[in-house]
């Protein structure tokens, strides 16, 4: 399989996107418009990742000029007349220290088989994705407003939206801005088929998080904090699998994330004071979506009480999966996670 390789240009008149397929390293700019583009530059991360057989890397443009990008993987599955499944797209937000590539390496060959089209977007300044001039990458309005943009101009059917630990509040808080009673916000969002928070960050923030682990577990409390405010776990591989991953986990895999994630972020997705003292996100009194709110039993970051704040927030029950950790979606046991979102969105229509 080729790695990829990204040509560094700056165009005037190259408009929304360019591509580079898994299957070759040929950079195909197109979509000619009248206007001056920024476009990404050659790699950014050291440690790239390997897109599978059926994925494709695509550069979304917003309008700050800033790329996005968007790994992406096309349905596969067809029904008994040979026609192809008609169900929601998919669009996955990542949390601190990941990006796109932390979908792709399980759920996307999943859920293209299971018959549904993948996008997984990384925010900015995170995996190849251009970075504001700024010291944090956004707030969560501008990550939401990001993730709004991509789904108007490249989603042609409302989606359901996937969020994982920060990534997970990004979409609550546009979800608040979907059930807003401010009519030019609310028109800013695409409408939504579904959401899924896995994993997330609750409606308070982290907070709640620490002071619990302070006072209940503090040495879980102290290993929590050097792992992600220090970034310990990027020199640590026992601190690494304790935080992210199930402790069966081989050790050449978790090295293998661990390179990943250490390349993943180059700014902070948020300045944490500022994000604190705005929250909790709006109330939504009538959510207009259908939320699924999944847990992890073995998660080391969002414990059961985060995990039931976010579901009483939105009025349902939480799903808790048995022996699995905070990365659901990469962890030893990734299908546990993949299954139960699949019941649930197969289950939406009915």
């Amino acid at each position: 399989m080729a790695t990829l390789s990204m040509v560094g240009v700056s165009v005037s008149g190259f408009h929304n996107h360019h591509f580079a397929s898994s299957n070759s390293n040929i950079v195909t700019i197109s979509s000619w418009k009248p206007v001056v583009a920024v476009l990404a530059s050659k790699n950014k991360m050291s440690v790239p990742f390997e897109l599978k057989q059926g994925q494709s890397r695509i550069f979304h443009e917003l309008p700050s000029g800033l790329s996005m990008e968007v790994i992406v993987q096309k349905k596969k599955k067809k029904n008994v007349e040979g026609e192809e499944e008609k169900n929601s797209p998919l669009v996955f937000v990542h949390g601190s220290y990941h990006a796109a590539w932390c979908w792709a390496e399980h759920w996307f060959p999943f859920f293209s088989a299971s018959g549904f089209d993948c996008y997984a977007l990384s925010l900015l300044a995170q995996g190849e994705s251009d970075a504001p001039d700024d010291s944090v990458a956004g707030t969560l309005e501008t990550h939401a407003r990001d993730i709004a943009d991509f789904i108007h101009h490249k989603v042609q059917s409302p989606p359901i939206l996937i969020g994982h630990s920060f990534g997970g509040l990004i979409i609550q808080y546009y979800i608040s801005a979907l059930g807003s009673d401010n009519h030019d916000e609310e028109n800013r969002y695409p409408k939504l088929r579904g959401a899924i928070l896995v994993c997330s960050v609750p409606p308070s923030g982290n907070s709640g998080l620490v002071w619990r682990y302070l006072f209940t577990k503090p040495i879980a409390a102290f290993k929590v904090t050097r792992s992600l405010a220090a970034k310990a776990f990027q020199t640590s591989l026992p601190l690494c699998r304790e935080t992210f991953f199930s402790a069966t986990m081989e050790d050449h895999i978790v090295k293998r994330y661990q390179e990943l994630m250490k390349e993943s972020s180059r700014l902070p997705l948020f300045d944490l004071r500022k994000l604190n003292a705005s929250l909790p996100v709006p109330s939504v009194p009538n959510c207009p979506v259908d939320v699924l709110v999944l847990g992890a039993k073995d998660d080391f970051i969002v414990d059961a009480e985060g995990l039931n704040e976010t579901a009483k927030f939105y009025g349902v029950t939480p799903v808790c999966v048995e022996a699995v950790a905070h990365d659901m979606m990469l962890d030893v046991s990734w299908e546990k996670g993949a299954e139960v979102i699949l019941s649930w969105v197969n289950g939406l229509d009915k």
